[in-house]
C-alpha cells in the first residue's frame, strides 16, 4: 500500500511538471525536455559504464541549434542518421544480438544515436511551420498512456503469448495488441479535438506511438538487462529513473516526427 501511495505521488508530480512546462510555452517545453536529456544521459552513462562530459556537450550544441535555428539543412541528415540507428537497435533486439559497449567511442556513440539525436526530435516534435503546438505533445502522451495501461491491463489477464520474453517476460502478444487497439481508440477521439490533423492521421499516429513506443521500452529493457540492472535510476521514488518514464517517448519521436513533416 505505502509503494503504491509513493507511486503515485511521484507520477502526479512528475505529470504536473511535465503539462505544465508544455502548456506555458514553447520555451518551458524545450527546456525541461533538455533537462530530462541531461538526466538521461547521466543515468544511460551509468548503465553503459561511460564517464565522459562530451554527451552533455553535444546535447548542449543540439539544444543551442534548436533554439537560434541554426544548421537547418542539416536536419534531413540528422533525421535519416536518427532512424537508421534506432532500426539498428530494433534490429539488435529482434535478432537478440548483444549491443556492444566496450569501447569509449562506442558508448559515445550509443549516447548519441539512441538518447540525444532522438531528444532533440522530441524538441522539435510540437513545431508546425514555425509555431508551437502544445495539444500536438500532450495528445501525444495521453496515446503513450492509453496504450501502456490497456497493454498491462489486457496482458494481465488475458497474455498467453510472450512478446519478447528473454528482455521482458511481463510483455505478452495480446498485451501488445490490446495495446495497440485502445490507442487507436485515443487517437480517434483525440482527432475530434485536435483538429490540427485529419482523423486517418491521427490513427496512424497512434499506431507509431503504440509500436514504436513499445519497442522503445523493450530497447531500454535490453540495455538495462546487458548491464544486469532492474531500474535506470531512483530519480522517482516508486517508479525507477527518468530515463524508466521516458524511454517509450523520445523512441518514437524520430517516428511521429517524420510523418507529421514529410510524409502528412
Amino acid at each position: 500500500m505505502r509503494n503504491l501511495i509513493t507511486r503515485s505521488i511521484s507520477g502526479l508530480v512528475y505529470a504536473i511538471i511535465f503539462i505544465s512546462a508544455i502548456l506555458f510555452s514553447a520555451e518551458t517545453y524545450i527546456g525541461l525536455v533538455a533537462v530530462f536529456s541531461a538526466v538521461c544521459i547521466f543515468e544511460f552513462s551509468k548503465i553503459i559504464k561511460l564517464r565522459s562530459y562530451i554527451p552533455y556537450i553535444i546535447l548542449a550544441f543540439i539544444v543551442y541549434c534548436l533554439i537560434t535555428e541554426k544548421v537547418l539543412s542539416t536536419y534531413p541528415f540528422l533525421l535519416g542518421a536518427s532512424l537508421l540507428f534506432l532500426a539498428i537497435f530494433i534490429y539488435q533486439l529482434i535478432t537478440n544480438k548483444v549491443i556492444s559497449t566496450e569501447k569509449i567511442s562506442q558508448k559515445i556513440l550509443l549516447q548519441f544515436t539512441y538518447l540525444i539525436l532522438p531528444f532533440f526530435f522530441l524538441m522539435k516534435l510540437p513545431f508546425i511551420n514555425g509555431n508551437y503546438h502544445s495539444n500536438i505533445i500532450i495528445a501525444i502522451i495521453i496515446i503513450i498512456w492509453t496504450n501502456d495501461s490497456f497493454a498491462y491491463l489486457v496482458g494481465k489477464n488475458f497474455g498467453k503469448n510472450k512478446l519478447f520474453e528473454k528482455v521482458s517476460p511481463k510483455k505478452t502478444i495480446e498485451g501488445f495488441i490490446g495495446g495497440l487497439i485502445f490507442a487507436i481508440i485515443a487517437g480517434l477521439i483525440i482527432s475530434k479535438y485536435v483538429t490540427i490533423f485529419s482523423t486517418t492521421n491521427w490513427i496512424i499516429i497512434a499506431i507509431i506511438v503504440s509500436i514504436f513506443g513499445t519497442l522503445g521500452d523493450l530497447v531500454e529493457s535490453k540495455f538495462k538487462r546487458q548491464a544486469n540492472i532492474k531500474d535506470s535510476g531512483n530519480i522517482m521514488p516508486g517508479h525507477g529513473g527518468l530515463l524508466d518514464r521516458l524511454d517509450s517517448l523520445f523512441f518514437l519521436a524520430p517516428f511521429v516526427y517524420l510523418f507529421i513533416h514529410y510524409i502528412i
